[in-house]
């Protein structure tokens, strides 16, 4: 919540399900958090699941919370959330190659 970026843009939405029902859609997603520890996880898994129940045609919905794979922002998260988080340098400088002087 501080970078002010969305679930997807920080890569925490690892799958979603669809199954259709007569009645009305059962969603099932996957999910993770920052940190298995994160404070605000228990808000945010029943902010994700009061919103897919607004979704029309849903009429069940499930959100599962797993940490396999363990989030990593370097190659789950969004170019603005990499940004944001201080990871917009290259595999290259990363290394030690030109560029890494800039990010120290």
């Amino acid at each position: 919540p501080e970078l002010h970026l969305g679930i997807l843009d920080h890569g925490l939405i690892y799958g979603d399900d669809i199954n259709p029902q007569p009645e009305g859609d059962d969603f099932k997603m996957t999910m993770t958090f920052t940190s298995p520890f994160c404070p605000y996880g228990p808000q945010l898994k029943a902010s994700v699941q009061r919103t897919i129940q607004t979704l029309p045609g849903v009429k069940n919905s499930v959100v599962n919370i797993v940490f396999t794979p363990p989030w990593d922002p370097r190659t789950m998260a969004s170019e603005d959330c990499k940004i944001a988080l201080g990871l917009d340098w290259t595999e290259e400088e990363s290394e030690g190659g030109p560029g890494v002087e800039n990010q120290r």
